[in-house]
């Protein structure tokens, strides 16, 4: 009997509609249009509307899965969420998300990696498919980052956006599927990029709860070293790991930071524009939803066979890379 792998079978996204273009920013802090694309390759991103919850994308990225494949919310084992943006602290997105999805037979919880969330997340639920235990589990990666994002810090603001995605995985025998991953990460970079106000650190006091601690605080030169070389190094680690030259993969799907660092790590893979995915110009950063959303707009051109490596890189610092054969 062939191995049991965990194949991607369906794929869908969300964002908000509403648009925060470079040239709005430009109005609300000391930036410009050319200033932030040719750093970032960002031109535009997303906002959540008001009253518009991360569980809200939860919900939509699951209706839209369901109704790709047929399947009725009750047919759902499980739901794991890559999110550092859940509607509370407790109870998880994931808890919410299935009371309103009507995910009723399904249990599920979120997972915190900041960027890499939806890699990690991925990898936990592909587990529970290949070791029988369940068939049907769901995978999203999500992030309202404008509820963390100051919006007088143009180190932050330019960055983020909302948005997010999510993968439906089921069982297969044909050798299709997730085929490998590599995680890492490393605590000792926590410093350089975080929520300093909120958690049990520094719990939100009266005195506290109007600084700027309660934001997303980045140290950017920083955080852009460690990304260009951690992401480049773990996808080419990957790439050797199992025999893969450039002229295999089929397409990189890496996180959407900086199109620098994506430009940097596809290079260390020796692989051409043309088999890069990328959205950040529309998008931004949407944290743990970029990847999903790179699959999602890219679902269309990729065929069943492809290998696919996943990359990201994120506060903590975590990292990783996945290799996909694309099942559909």
């Amino acid at each position: 009997m062939s191995k049991t792998t965990a194949a991607i079978t369906a794929v869908h996204g969300y964002v908000p509609d509403r648009v925060l273009s470079n040239h709005d920013l430009e109005k609300m802090v000391d930036t410009n249009d050319e200033w932030i694309f040719t750093r970032t390759g960002i031109k535009e991103r997303r906002l959540a509307d008001a009253g518009e919850a991360l569980s809200d994308f939860g919900v939509k990225i699951i209706e839209g899965i369901l109704e790709k494949t047929g399947l009725k919310p009750e047919d759902i084992d499980m739901l794991v969420v890559g999110t550092i943006t859940a509607d509370y602290r407790f109870p998880s997105a994931a808890n919410v998300i299935c009371d309103k999805a009507g995910l009723k037979n399904a249990w599920g919880f979120d997972l915190s990696a900041a960027c890499s969330g939806f890699l990690y997340a991925l990898d936990i639920g592909k587990t529970y498919i290949e070791n029988g235990t369940y068939k049907k589990v769901i995978v999203i990666g999500a992030d309202v980052m404008s509820s963390i994002i100051n919006y007088k810090d143009r180190a932050t603001c330019i960055i983020f956006g909302d948005g997010g995605g999510g993968v439906l995985l089921e069982p297969n025998n044909d050798g299709l599927g997730i085929q490998d991953s590599i995680l890492k990460s490393d605590g000792a970079g926590r410093q350089f990029l975080l929520q300093k106000i909120g958690g049990s650190v520094e719990p939100i006091t009266k005195e506290n709860a109007e600084s700027d601690g309660q934001y997303v605080f980045q140290e950017g030169k920083t955080v852009f070293k460690h990304a260009v070389k951690n992401m480049a190094d773990v996808a080419v680690e990957i790439m050797e790991k199992n025999d893969l030259t450039a002229d295999d993969i089929a397409w990189l799907a890496p996180h959407q930071a900086n199109l620098r660092i994506i430009d940097a790590t596809a290079s260390r893979m020796g692989l051409n524009n043309d088999k890069i995915m990328i959205n950040i110009e529309k998008f931004g950063n949407t944290t743990a939803g970029t990847i999903p959303l790179l699959l999602w707009e890219y679902e269309k051109k990729m065929k069943k066979g492809d290998n696919i490596v996943l990359a990201a890189f994120g506060g903590g610092f975590t990292w990783g890379a996945i290799y996909v054969k694309w099942a559909y």
